[in-house]
C-alpha cells in the first residue's frame, strides 16, 4: 500500500496501485465506503485483465487517516484525489467513481480534463439535497450523528458492506453527506455535461427508470445499465460492471 501526507486534507492518504500495463484506471468510492474494500475483485475481474489500477481510500474511509479537522467536502476530496495522483507521477488516467465518488470524479475532472482519458461515473449525485441516504444523515446534527446515529447504522446493517462502514470515520460520514445535500455550483450534472473529455453513465438496471439516465440519452452522452443490480453494482454484478469499464476504458 501507498501513502503520502495530504496537504489539503493535513493527514495521509493510501491507497493501492495494482500492477498491470497502459494508462491505469483510477477508482473513487462513495459515502461510508472505501476502494481497498469495494473494488479489488472488480479490478481483478477478468474483463480489466492486466490493466493498472489505483485504488484510492478517501481521507475518513478505509486504510486512510481520519482528521477531525477537515471538512470531507468533494470539492476537497477532489483536491485530494489530484494530490495522489500528482505526488504519484500519474499524468493520464482512466477515472471511475461511484456514488459520492462520482461526483468527487466529475469536480476532479473539470480540473484536470486534460489528463482524464475518459470518465465513467455510476449513479452519482448530479444536483443538490442528496440521496435518501445522505438526507436521513443530515437530518440529525453532526454531534447526534457522531454520538449515536452512526452507532445505530452500523448496528442496523446486516449486508458485507457492514465492515466498511464501521471503519468509516462518524464525522467524515456526516460532512460527506452534509456536502451532496448541499451540492455545488455549477451542478455536478451541468459539470458533467460540459466536459470535452470522453464520458458516460453507468445505472444499475433496478435503478430504472431514472431521470437523469433520460436526461443523459437525450444529450447524446453514453449510457449503460447494469443487469440484475441496482445502485450497488460493484457488488450486486462486478463482472458486468468490469466489462462495462473495459469497453468504455478501451486504451487509444
Amino acid at each position: 500500500m501507498n501513502v503520502m501526507i495530504s496537504r489539503v486534507a493535513g493527514a495521509a492518504v493510501r491507497w493501492h496501485d495494482l500492477p498491470g500495463d497502459g494508462d491505469p484506471i483510477v477508482f473513487i468510492h462513495g459515502l461510508g465506503c472505501a476502494s481497498s474494500y469495494e473494488y479489488p475483485r472488480l479490478a481483478s475481474d477478468p474483463a480489466l485483465s492486466g490493466r493498472r489500477a489505483i485504488l484510492i481510500d478517501l481521507p475518513g474511509s478505509g486504510f486512510s487517516d481520519k482528521p477531525a479537522d477537515y471538512d470531507y467536502s468533494t470539492s476537497h476530496q477532489a483536491e485530494v484525489v489530484a494530490e495522489v495522483l500528482t505526488h504519484h507521477g500519474v499524468s493520464r488516467y482512466f477515472l471511475y467513481g461511484h456514488s459520492m465518488g462520482g461526483s468527487i470524479a466529475i469536480e476532479l475532472a473539470e480540473r484536470a480534463c486534460a489528463q482524464v482519458l475518459a470518465l465513467a461515473v455510476s449513479e452519482p449525485n448530479f444536483h443538490a439535497g442528496g440521496g435518501e441516504f445522505s438526507r436521513r444523515i443530515v437530518e440529525q446534527t453532526e454531534r447526534a450523528f457522531v454520538d449515536r446515529g452512526f452507532r445505530q447504522m452500523v448496528e442496523a446493517e446486516t449486508s458485507a458492506w457492514k465492515g466498511c462502514l464501521q471503519n468509516t470515520a462518524p464525522w467524515a460520514v456526516w460532512r460527506g453527506a452534509r456536502s451532496l445535500v448541499e451540492g455545488v455550483t455549477p451542478s455536478w450534472w451541468a459539470r458533467f455535461a460540459q466536459l470535452s473529455c470522453p464520458k458516460a453513465l453507468i445505472v444499475g438496471e433496478r435503478s430504472l427508470p431514472d431521470a437523469d439516465a433520460q436526461k443523459a440519452a437525450a444529450a447524446g452522452i453514453p449510457l449503460h445499465a447494469i443487469a440484475d443490480a441496482g445502485h450497488s453494482m460493484s457488488w450486486e454484478n462486478p463482472s458486468a460492471l468490469a466489462e462495462t469499464l473495459a469497453h468504455i476504458f478501451t486504451p487509444g
